[in-house]
């Protein structure tokens, strides 16, 4: 199985930043998506969150809509939020087949203990439940601005491993990064990732248009870098906090800097001010561009 079976454009270069970006929803933001989707591409990948307080029920509901307005649903499985094997089961036997879902995000997720009997990643891609299902691709987590509780090489190891698990099950790994302000961060980690020898496409986390304070307090909650020099090549001063922030600067750090030492790569928003918004900004910026 190659790339081009999971989306085809992983198979060449983007004509352009934003070709064949993702983005993603909760279970809640039905109503978004549907104001967004006639500024989406066909088949644009949208990942359904696993957040604390919404049901197997809501989750699935949003994966359904995304899959009958013409879009990929790719589903998120948080590992210690589940409490059983069966509930795991179900999960994914039902994104497979009332949703048609052919790739899955999985998470360790932050809790501090697990619910139930997984407690990381990998412990739900050895259950054999995705491709036992007809799931063609596993994203998992990168960290091109370090992780809490490992090492930049623990990091790396445990991606190593993820991706060759994936591939002995017959499925292909797919890299989703955390959300960032600093472009060079990326570019450096993304040259470290290919010299190691991990060629697994990877989606780049951008933050979609909001406001700076929701910027700020989305970065303080996901523990992502926000200091004054940073946010600087963000476009944004810590001094001057009213308004809102859009993405262009490190948008376009990223189409001058991405070149073929930096692999496969495209790019993954977080709406964080609602998918409509950042649907119109991407329209924007391709315009302008």
């Amino acid at each position: 199985m190659s790339y081009a079976e999971i989306h085809p454009n992983w198979d060449r270069e983007p004509a352009y930043i934003t070709e064949g970006f993702s983005a993603e929803i909760t279970a809640k933001d039905i109503e978004g998506l549907h104001a967004a989707a006639p500024k989406l591409p066909p088949d644009t990948p949208i990942a359904v969150t696993f957040l604390p307080g919404e049901t197997l029920e809501a989750r699935l509901a949003a994966a359904k809509e995304v899959r009958a307005l013409g879009f990929e649903p790719m589903p998120h499985f948080s590992a210690r939020r589940f409490k059983s094997e069966a509930e795991l089961k179900t999960m994914v036997e039902r994104m497979a087949r009332e949703a048609g879902a052919k790739r899955c995000f999985c998470i360790a997720g932050d809790n501090p203990q697990p619910e139930g009997p997984y407690s990381e990643t990998a412990m739900l891609i050895e259950t054999g439940l995705f491709e036992a299902n007809g799931i063609k691709a596993i994203g998992i987590a990168g960290h091109p601005q370090g992780h809490a509780n490992m090492t930049e090489e623990e990091c790396f190891t445990v991606l190593e491993k993820k991706c060759a698990m994936i591939h002995a099950r017959g499925m292909k790994p797919l890299i989703v990064t955390q959300f960032g302000f600093d472009p060079d961060a990326y570019l450096q980690w993304l040259v470290v990732l290919r010299r190691r020898g991990i060629d697994a496409p990877v989606r780049i986390g951008v933050p979609g248009p909001t406001s700076i304070k929701a910027l700020l307090r989305f970065a303080a909650r996901c523990g992502v870098e926000a200091s004054a020099s940073v946010m600087s090549k963000y476009g944004v001063s810590l001094t001057r906090l009213i308004g809102t922030a859009g993405p262009d600067k490190m948008v376009d750090a990223f189409a001058k800097g991405f070149g073929g030492e930096h692999g496969r790569v495209r790019l993954h928003f977080y709406p964080f001010g609602g998918l409509l918004k950042t649907a119109e900004w991407i329209e924007d910026y391709n315009r302008r561009h």
